[in-house]
């Protein structure tokens, strides 16, 4: 496997930032750049086929798990795989003129409206072929968030993860902390935390995404998960009250949360929850992978966000990542089996063989190696009603990053937001699809 790694992992989760060359101001960065080679199934030196893979997995642990699946295929295959590594946050930012311009065979992204964006541009080939052979693999619900607005499927998953509140058992055994069930619950551990003097949300949004797993919950917990959908396709209008409802509830949580928030990127702010400087950190099950410690990774714990109102737990954040082929190579059959291998047991425990934060989708995957921990997290995947993605893969790109992030930055900041402005910019945006 030859890879060519282009800059450092960043960000792991950073999520696209909006799609048009205007939103992303590429005329400041370089595109993309798709290694070179045989992308039309020609053979290889060995006698196989080869293909190239753009990935984003530049933080470590990812990084080398998807080395460990490309390993996997190239001995199954004989086929050939040229890595292009890019860090996260780029690698999002530039899709569309990636896409356009000369993309890798395959590549990695996201499940559902994100996915069925680009698949309504012409801009992916489908795998309709590949689901024959693998779709008898995967739940109804991972079908749907792999299938495009036209019925076909563009997506082969590899894992999801929850998000939810992550601590250290220990700690809180020391603390007499106590799991909160509702709202009222977590607003009276935050005090008692707080009077301990230690930061009882770790929270951090320099990057600006992951505030967004706190207004997707509070909104899902509030006014229920299908308000939340439809707000995120516009179907609801974002200056009402409860809209305001969701950002009144989260103002009772401001000031518990990291002070130093718009400073700190997710794996800063997970060192601290670490170190035992905070008491616990909404994020998605990612966060382990900053745990290097052994000690310290098996003392993490998860607790669901606590009951508000109308859903109680029933609904969850869970993304879906995987792999979808370029158009250019929806041509190329390796890319094709490359897919297909992602769709098996085999290929998906190759990838946790390394990376043991996610969940694999597969049906003939083999879970028995699951520890207690992930074992649970799963657990609350399958028990929930309702699946969300996240907000930036369930609303309109340019809505996410143009428009909400920045104006939860500025809520983070002084706690206020302007309903009316947003509402406004979400209808031009929205028109203009």
């Amino acid at each position: 496997m030859q890879e060519f790694n282009r800059g450092q992992g960043i960000d792991r989760r950073t999520l696209l930032k909006g799609v048009g060359v205007g939103a992303l101001g590429l005329g400041a960065v370089p595109l993309l750049a798709a290694c070179t080679g045989t992308s039309g199934g020609g053979g290889s030196s060995s006698g196989g086929k080869s293909l190239t893979f753009g990935s984003n997995a530049s933080d470590p642990v990812p990084k080398k798990a998807y080395a460990a699946f490309v390993a996997a295929f190239e001995k199954k295959s004989g086929d050939k795989v040229r890595v292009n590594t890019v860090d996260h946050n780029s690698f999002q930012n530039k899709i569309n003129n990636y896409l356009q311009g000369s993309p890798d065979d395959a590549f990695t992204w996201f499940a559902g409206y994100r996915m069925q964006y680009y698949a309504k541009k012409g801009l992916v080939a489908d795998v309709d072929d590949v689901w024959k052979k693998i779709g008898h693999n995967f739940s109804e619900g991972l079908t749907k968030a792999s299938t495009g607005e036209d019925g076909k499927k563009y997506f082969v998953p590899n894992y999801n993860y929850p998000w939810g509140f992550f601590y250290r058992k220990s700690f809180w055994a020391e603390k007499g902390y106590q799991v909160p069930k509702t709202l009222d619950d977590l607003e009276a551990l935050c005090k008692q935390m707080q009077s301990d003097g230690i930061i009882p949300i770790e929270f951090a949004d320099k990057d600006a995404w992951p505030a967004c797993g706190t207004f997707d919950y509070i909104n899902m917990r509030t006014n229920g998960y299908q308000f939340h959908m439809d707000l995120c396709a516009h179907k609801e209008s974002w200056n009402t009250k409860k809209v305001q409802d969701v950002f009144d509830t989260w103002k009772i949580l401001l000031p518990y949360q990291d002070p130093d928030a718009l400073g700190l990127t997710w794996q800063d702010a997970a060192q601290k929850l670490g170190d035992k400087k905070s008491g616990m950190m909404l994020l998605g099950a990612f966060i382990t992978q900053q745990f290097t410690d052994a000690t310290v990774l098996a003392d993490i714990d998860f607790f669901p966000f606590p009951t508000i109102a109308t859903e109680g737990q029933d609904a969850i954040e869970a993304p879906i990542d995987g792999l979808m082929l370029s158009k250019r190579g929806g041509s190329n059959q390796a890319a094709r089996d490359l897919l297909q291998f992602m769709g098996t047991g085999a290929g998906q425990e190759a990838y946790y063989s390394v990376d043991k934060s996610n969940i694999m989708t597969a049906k003939d995957a083999d879970t028995s190696g699951y520890s207690a921990f992930t074992k649970k997290l799963a657990g609350y995947i399958a028990d929930a009603k309702s699946i969300s993605q996240f907000f930036d893969r369930d609303a309109l790109p340019a809505m996410a990053s143009n428009v909400l992030e920045p104006a939860m930055q500025t809520f983070i900041k002084n706690g206020t937001i302007d309903l009316a402005n947003i509402e406004a910019q979400a209808k031009t945006l929205y028109a203009a699809e």
